[in-house]
């Protein structure tokens, strides 16, 4: 077996996450040599997510084609009508809340989907959308993300290898579940998903919704190396579960948060002995020892997490029983239906802040305004249920204007200028959310426009 997960019958993990890791290597490394092999005879690792009865959020990583392969269905643009390939490729935005250099964007893809099925893929894809902002921090900063939407227009409705493993289906992206012979793995054309995501404005995030009810799903982690997205999560858009699924990954694409599951009585796996993970939310540090170092998530030691329980140092993640510590329990990088834990949350709104600024000048820049112009600015709102909102200030030449705090519009005659100087007029938006205590992650959480103004 290719795939590195808990195995139902003594498979040879030791050479599947050798194999796994080289093809890592090799996709880190970026060699022209690994750029000149054709996507169908590429592989990509992708997660696995874990079995539809259980609570397990994933099972482990397989290697699986970048092109078609696997049975997938293949679509030829010649078997579409001229009305079906006029309507495929359409864009729209489903969420607009700002410049796509602003705000982070994503695209959500539909594969399954006929001409006629198009409104449904819509209606999925709002759906799918409000799942994932039910979720904290989404829920909080719902407002950071533009979302839109690229129809593909497939042949036949449905996708390969539902409802069953000899079921294959001519659709637009090639989706199909029992991907290396896993029944839940649903993977997908990444070519034919870019030349897709490509006529979007922006991509930082892809979603593949597939037109199935079907319990599955994948998380294809490695940044893009051309359209510079962070991953793709695939999930069936008629399955309630799999959305929980597209969420975990998120996790690790937007978050870069570990696995936090583990592999009880599999061999290999039984302890960690290597060094200090990167991942925020593994470590191989125990509580005590994680307080004195102050490494990792020793800020959040002791608090009441969101996913239940008190934020500490568990035993296992990482797909190790021993050697490597969690945050808590289960939180949704171990099991579907949970929240993200505490140090989780705050890596995730690193995540967003990645792609997200405060704010947006709607008054030009790159001339100065004089008395009777105003200098106006877009700030989003956050919509957790604390209420708390964005800190808006201004400056004139670095003096806080202090009773001008909240407001996101200043005239200029308002700034009461006594000189024929031309004077710096600044505008800040800073996030204090209490969900951050990494001052790293905090000196991140803010945004600054300038205008130069005079009389």
């Amino acid at each position: 077996m290719r795939h590195v997960r808990r195995p139902t019958a003594g498979p040879a993990l030791r050479g599947a996450f050798a194999a796994l890791c080289a093809t890592l290597a090799l996709l880190a490394a970026g060699t022209a040599r690994a750029a000149e092999v054709p996507d169908a005879a590429r592989r990509v690792a992708v997660e696995v997510p874990g079995p539809e009865q259980g609570g397990d959020a994933g099972s482990g990583h397989a290697l699986v084609p970048v092109g078609a392969g696997g049975g997938s269905g293949a679509k030829t643009g010649a078997r579409l009508s001229e009305a079906e390939r006029a309507a495929d490729g359409e864009v729209a935005e489903l969420v607009a809340n700002g410049p796509t250099a602003d705000r982070l964007d994503v695209v959500i893809v539909g594969d399954g989907y006929t001409a006629a099925e198009l409104s449904k893929f819509h209606t999925d894809a709002k759906a799918k959308w409000a799942e994932v902002t039910a979720v904290e921090p989404y829920t909080t900063y719902q407002n950071l993300f533009n979302v839109w939407t690229v129809d593909a227009v497939s042949h036949d409705s449905g996708v390969t290898g539902d409802p069953d493993r000899g079921t294959v289906r001519d659709t637009a992206l090639g989706a199909y579940f029992w991907c290396e012979a896993i029944e839940r793995l649903l993977c997908i054309d990444q070519p034919k998903v870019d030349a897709y995501v490509a006529k979007a404005p922006q991509a930082d995030l892809v979603i593949v919704l597939a037109n199935s009810a079907k319990y599955g799903g994948a998380g294809y982690n490695e940044p893009s190396a051309t359209l510079g997205y962070e991953g793709i999560s695939t999930a069936s858009a008629d399955n309630a579960k799999s959305g929980q699924v597209a969420i975990h990954e998120t996790g690790h694409s937007l978050g870069k948060l570990a696995d936090e599951y583990f592999y009880p009585g599999v061999p290999d796996y039984e302890q960690y002995t290597g060094p200090e993970p990167a991942e925020s939310n593994i470590s191989t540090l125990p509580a005590d020892r994680m307080a004195q170092e102050r490494a990792k998530w020793y800020r959040w030691l002791g608090e009441t997490s969101p996913d239940g329980g008190t934020v500490g140092a568990y035993e296992g993640g990482g797909y190790f029983v021993t050697g490597l510590q969690r945050p808590t329990d289960s939180s949704i990088m171990r099991v579907l239906g949970k929240p993200f834990n505490l140090p989780g949350v705050e890596s995730m709104i690193a995540g967003f802040y990645k792609h997200a600024k405060l704010v947006t000048p709607l008054t030009p820049t790159d001339r100065t305004l004089r008395l009777r112009q105003t200098a106006k600015a877009a700030v989003p709102r956050l919509t957790g249920a604390d209420g708390r909102q964005l800190v808006v200030r201004w400056y004139l030449d670095g003096r806080e204007l202090k009773r001008m705090e909240g407001r996101t519009e200043v005239p200029v005659a308002d700034l009461r200028l006594s000189d024929l100087r031309t004077h710096k007029l600044t505008v800040t938006a800073e996030d204090r959310t209490p969900s951050v205590r990494d001052p790293k992650i905090a000196r991140t959480l803010h945004s600054t426009t300038d205008w130069n103004v005079r009389r």
